[in-house]
């Protein structure tokens, strides 16, 4: 997974990114907001971003709202860093938008261990997205076979798109995940019975007949 630093300072940035690398996480690094929402706004955006508050040009704050306000079904997973620690700060940063935040000088197993509630938290949102697609695309076979139908009134084969008969339980399969098991219904089984006991009837008859 690819990682997002946004840090102006040299020395907490490369202590960041070398922390992160030795990790197996892929980084990119930036030195200021402006950079970072560059990054953040372009395809193939890292998923995660580690942002510092204090920046120039624009602040950790203001890049989380941006953030926030693009349209995506993926939202990145954004941490706010800074160095003040009262609760104020960080109801700002979450209101911003943030999802999480570490204060200056972090501690390497709390950014370990906020690092992996991120990627988690992603893993579930990318699991969330697929069936939500799958179930998009469901509900479009759906709607496809709410449309009219042509059916033979004689032999019960239907007519598709291209022009084409063939049994239902054949356009069934094509179009959906619907699998065919033939039985017989109560009443066609009074009926056929019903038509084999006169047919058996007729032929004893008409054997008294020729005898």
């Amino acid at each position: 997974m690819n990682i997002l630093i946004a840090e102006d300072d040299p020395v907490s940035r490369r202590i960041l990114e070398e922390t992160l690398i030795n990790w197996g996480y892929e980084v990119s690094v930036t030195a200021d907001g402006r950079e970072a929402w560059d990054v953040l706004r372009s395809p193939g955006a890292p998923p995660l971003a580690i942002l510092d508050i204090m920046m120039p040009e624009i602040d950790g704050l203001e890049v989380c709202r941006k953030v926030r306000q693009l349209p995506c079904a993926t939202p990145p997973y954004l941490i706010l860093l800074t160095a003040m620690n009262s609760k104020d700060d960080v109801v700002r940063g979450i209101l911003a938008g943030a999802n999480d935040y570490l204060t200056k000088p972090f501690h390497r197993d709390e950014l370990r261990a906020r690092v992996g509630v991120g990627a988690q938290m992603l893993s579930l949102q990318n699991t969330l997205a697929e069936r939500v697609k799958e179930l998009e695309e469901a509900l479009e076979k759906v709607k496809q076979l709410r449309g009219m139908l042509p059916i033979c009134s004689y032999c019960l084969k239907v007519r598709d798109d291209q022009d084409y008969w063939q049994k239902v339980e054949d356009y069934f399969s094509e179009h959906t995940d619907v699998q065919f098991s033939h039985s017989i219904c109560p009443d066609c089984y009074i009926r056929v019975s019903r038509e084999r006991e006169e047919l058996r009837t007729t032929e004893q008859v008409q054997g008294v007949r020729r005898a």
